[in-house]
């Protein structure tokens, strides 16, 4: 038996007031090594080519961004997957 699911388009409501947000405010807790704290205490790497902030307490990635053409692409932890958002 199947559940029952909705597209990826029931996120848009719900992640509209996350994506307005000032970003530097957003609280973070590294998997790796438990470090609590804001976005903007991240140490940032780049630019090119893009931007790769890690935690300042054992160096994981925390995020990628990386702008191409019209498009800025967004990846949260590893290396594995991204988000593209149309920004120009």
């Amino acid at each position: 038996m199947t559940s029952a699911y909705l597209d990826g388009n029931a996120l848009a409501g719900p992640l509209a007031p996350i994506l307005a947000v000032d970003p530097t405010t957003a609280w973070r807790h590294c998997p790796d090594c438990g470090l609590r704290g804001p976005l903007a205490g991240l140490h940032v790497y780049g630019p090119e080519p893009g931007l790769t902030a890690r935690c300042p307490g054992c160096e994981a990635i925390a995020l990628r961004v990386m702008a191409e053409g019209p498009f800025t692409w967004l990846s949260l932890g590893g290396p594995d997957g991204a988000f593209r958002f149309r920004t120009g």
